[in-house]
């Protein structure tokens, strides 16, 4: 049964102590809390309350607890929101919150520098939000610059985000007797060059498309890349010697695969008339060239893509590579450096811990002695201007913006 709380007419104190008496042993329970507390209110308004004895407010406090079941606690909170307020009324819930650390545009910061660097590892993107406020100096990424890596990727799942964020081919094996079947072993010291070749497809037809040589420094993942038409000898042997001569410390030794563009005759001459030492991998060993064959993917198809470009548009690519990507690569894009730790039973496993996520520049400058491995005529004061010129992000914007002018030069017929 249920009993709706309305009355008209207000009892004497009297009256109310035989109503309560005569309710000896009844007893009575309030459903709805917003009319019970609407009740209570009313009936407070109706006996002035606050204008009672002591006794009389007793009366009226039993009459209220004998139609409510209140507690006497809980009949002194409300009676005292009343005195206060004037009202009885049931506070509305507020769901808590957690006060919002990172804000909308924030996050809208975030997309373009995922977008200009096209969606780097969270450890290196870290770091370059860091770099842009604490070398840079833009303070729009006051709060980002200490983001966690997990939260980074917290937000790259937001809808905010997502709304305004944007196969190797194996090489034949050669038998050659040039070069030494090793894994080269630099000790800590750059100069231990990695290297190998992208091919770019061939069309329907059948026509070749051109090659991308990628360089890569084991220590230092210092890396220099070019574009050539054919992997020939007429074009290979100018690319090498450029390359070479592009790195700021000295080169102590050159790692390819088997393929006949680098063990041949010319090449080895290349390299001895450079006091360069000249290795290959070992059959069976995936690992020797890891290096380079992963920043192929991680670089070079992320930035050209999978698809046929015709051999006759390489100078164009390998063109926007010197202005613009091997820059980028060397002073504006974090790579991951291990750390080895050795297990309880002598096993090996890398770590890469966030702190040691570096551009190759970085990398260069925190080793020891560092200018000890500098190339004749080569200073830090030189390479400083390169690398802070402009901010890894700004430096990402333009580069973008010219990959956008060399693609559809590379879509315009031969």
């Amino acid at each position: 049964m249920t009993i709706t709380m309305t009355g008209t007419r207000t009892y004497t104190i009297p009256e109310l102590n035989n109503l309560l008496d005569s309710l000896d042993g009844v007893s009575f329970k309030a459903d709805n809390k917003a009319e019970t507390y609407d009740w209570i209110e009313d009936q407070l308004y109706r006996y002035k309350y606050d204008r009672l004895g002591k006794t009389y407010k007793g009366v009226v406090r039993a009459f209220l607890r004998k139609y409510t079941s209140y507690s006497d606690s809980q009949l002194t909170r409300l009676i005292t929101k009343w005195r206060k307020t004037h009202h009885v009324k049931l506070g509305s819930y507020t769901r808590h919150r957690f006060a919002l650390t990172y804000t909308r545009d924030d996050i809208l910061l975030l997309a373009k520098v995922d977008t200009a660097h096209n969606l780097l590892a969270g450890p290196a993107t870290k770091h370059i939000l860091e770099r842009e406020y604490g070398v840079f100096g833009h303070s729009e990424f006051v709060r980002l610059k200490n983001i966690s890596v997990a939260h980074l990727y917290n937000l790259r799942h937001t809808f905010t985000y997502r709304d305004h964020a944007q196969v190797f081919a194996h090489t034949q094996a050669v038998k050659n007797t040039l070069g030494e079947r090793r894994k080269p072993e630099p000790d800590g010291r750059p100069g231990f060059i990695r290297v190998d070749s992208v091919h770019q497809g061939d069309s329907p037809d059948g026509k070749k498309g051109c090659y991308h040589i990628n360089f890569v420094d084991e220590v230092l993942q210092w890396e220099l890349v070019a574009c050539v038409e054919t992997i020939s000898e007429r074009h290979m042997q100018p690319v090498l010697r450029a390359l070479l001569s592009q790195f700021p410390f000295v080169v102590i030794n050159f790692h390819s695969d088997n393929g006949s563009e680098y063990i041949n005759g010319i090449v080895a001459d290349l390299l001895n008339k450079l006091y360069i030492h000249q290795t290959k991998s070992r059959p069976r060993r995936h690992n020797d060239n890891g290096l380079v064959e992963t920043k192929n993917g991680s670089i070079i198809r992320k930035a050209i893509g999978y698809g046929y470009i015709s051999a006759s548009k390489a100078p164009l690519i390998d063109q926007w590579y010197q202005d613009w990507l091997n820059t980028y690569l060397n002073f504006h894009r974090p790579c991951g450096f291990a750390t080895t730790i050795r297990g309880k039973l002598g096993k090996e496993k890398l770590v890469y811990k966030t702190e040691d996520y570096l551009t190759p520049y970085e990398k260069f400058r925190s080793l020891p002695e560092a200018a000890q491995y500098l190339r004749e005529g080569v200073t830090f004061a030189e390479l400083d201007k390169v690398a802070y010129a402009m901010s890894d992000t700004v430096y990402a914007t333009a580069m973008d913006k010219a990959r956008g002018i060399l693609s559809e030069k590379l879509k315009q017929a031969v």
